[in-house]
Parts: C-alpha cells; sequence; structure tokens
C-alpha cells in the first residue's frame, strides 16, 4: 500500500470522525490487506488529527471480546489528547453507536521502551512503570458494521478508540498486589451492577501491557515516557443512556466514577 493510499484511507476515518458518521466501508483501493497496512493507515489518521497521542488502548483482551469482535488476538489504538474527559465533565453520548462503557487497569509509562529484537519480559516492562490508576474506556467505531470486518480493517480504525477518562494514580503498594485476582465492582446510579477481574484482560493486566509493548515493535513503534496504557475491559461492557452514572470500584486501586449525556 502507497503513500497516497494509505492518506486516502485515513481521510475517509477523519471526515467521518469529524462529522460522527459512518462508512460502510473504505474504498476497494485503499483497503488495508493486512495488519500491517491497518495500522499505517492508523498512524495515518492519528497524524491528521493533529493531536497528540496521549497512550495506547488494548482491544479484544478477553476472550469475550474476541468473540464479539470475531478477531484472533489483541488490537492496538492511540487515545488522543482531545478525547480524554476532564474530571468533572460529562461524557457525550449522543452519537456513540457502540453505547458501552468498560472498565480498565491503566498505566503510566516512566520511561521510553524503544524497539528491538528481543522481546521484552515483563519484568522489564513493569520496571518502565511510573503508575496504576482506574479508567473508563467508551469506544465507538467509524464503521456501520464492525463485527467482523477483519483485524487490518479495526486496527485502521484505531481500533475503535473514542473517550478515554483517565482515574488517578493508586498509591504505591499496588506493585504487591495479585493483579490477575483482584477484583472491581461496578456501580450504576448507585446500584451494584456486576464485577470485574484483573484475569480477564489476557490473564492479567501485566501480561495486557507487555503484549502492546512487544505488538508494536512489529510495526517499529513504541511507548513513550509519560503515555499511559489502558489494557481492555475487565468485565462485561455496561450499557449507556442518557444521565446515566457509572462507577468503577478498584478497591486499593482507586475509585473512578462518570455520567453520560445525550
Amino acid at each position: 500500500m502507497g503513500r497516497d493510499s494509505r492518506q486516502k484511507a485515513a481521510q475517509v476515518f477523519l471526515d467521518a470522525w469529524r462529522d460522527a458518521a459512518v462508512i460502510e466501508a473504505l474504498p476497494d483501493e485503499c483497503r488495508p490487506s493486512d495488519a500491517r497496512e491497518g495500522f499505517a493507515i492508523q498512524s495515518e489518521f492519528v497524524r491528521l488529527t493533529g493531536q497528540k497521542v496521549a497512550g495506547w488502548k488494548i482491544a479484544a483482551t478477553s476472550v469475550a471480546g474476541q468473540r464479539h469482535l470475531d478477531v484472533s488476538g489483541p488490537l492496538a489504538g492511540r487515545l488522543l489528547a482531545g478525547r480524554m474527559i476532564e474530571p468533572g465533565a460529562l461524557v457525550p453520548i449522543a452519537r456513540n453507536r457502540m453505547r458501552v462503557v468498560e472498565p480498565e487497569f491503566v498505566f503510566t509509562m516512566a520511561r521510553d521502551l524503544p524497539p528491538r529484537r528481543r522481546s521484552y519480559s515483563t519484568a522489564e516492562v513493569m520496571d518502565a512503570v511510573a503508575a496504576l490508576g482506574p479508567g473508563l474506556e467508551i469506544p465507538d467505531s467509524r464503521y456501520a458494521e464492525f463485527v467482523g470486518i477483519g483485524e487490518e480493517l479495526l486496527l485502521a480504525d484505531n481500533a475503535c478508540a473514542c473517550w478515554f477518562k483517565p482515574g488517578p494514580p493508586a498509591p504505591a503498594e499496588w506493585r504487591d498486589l495479585d493483579l490477575a485476582a483482584h477484583r472491581v465492582q461496578l456501580i450504576r446510579n448507585g446500584e451494584p451492577a456486576g464485577t470485574g477481574l484483573g484475569a480477564n484482560v489476557l490473564g492479567d493486566p501485566r501480561a495486557a501491557l507487555t503484549w502492546l509493548v512487544n505488538d508494536l515493535g512489529r510495526f517499529g513503534e513504541y511507548l513513550r515516557g509519560g503515555q499511559i496504557v489502558t489494557t481492555g475491559t475487565c468485565a462485561v461492557p455496561l450499557p449507556l443512556e442518557d444521565g446515566l452514572e457509572v462507577t468503577a470500584d478498584f478497591g486499593p486501586i482507586g475509585k473512578l466514577s462518570a455520567r453520560f449525556e445525550e
């Protein structure tokens, strides 16, 4: 895929993103044929937005999520600075079609982890982490139908990244926690609405972060100090509606709430 094709595909996504519109499909002449081409379109799309990359999201880190999207493994997407929800701000959902919110473990990086030939170990990755905290992702897609379209097209669509609300960092003692066994309580309008588990995220949020570091390397990309990584939903996503308030209680890691409006 040449540069002109990448730019054309990225412009299609940018137009849909700005207009809160959807597309049926990419034109044949700029449709990616594999993950590398899909990721290249994603990179071009982000460049065209002119926004800073605040961090990365991992989609489909649970078996249920992979089955829902009909993919064989996780997918990486970029979190744009202009799509980060500030404390106290309402989350707009009027044009959101997925209409779900997902509780996620969020790492903040202390330093860069540049690509290299040898894969990074989990210990090496965790040594480069500055903090852990809770987060809420509100994904969406620019495709009219996003289920079953394939890994390369989902990567081109920035892995369905849309809005994201990060929470405060946890006390340093989080490093002693068993994140795989860590439970998260979901509260919907003041009532219990389900639980999440760290093991739902590729077996452990630390494993998901390590996967991302090594997966980005195959595309020549890498995590940078100061960026955040949200590791995928640890619970069944909650449906959204106007006026809804959702709280994700991560226990000693912290608590995070968001209110949604049409």
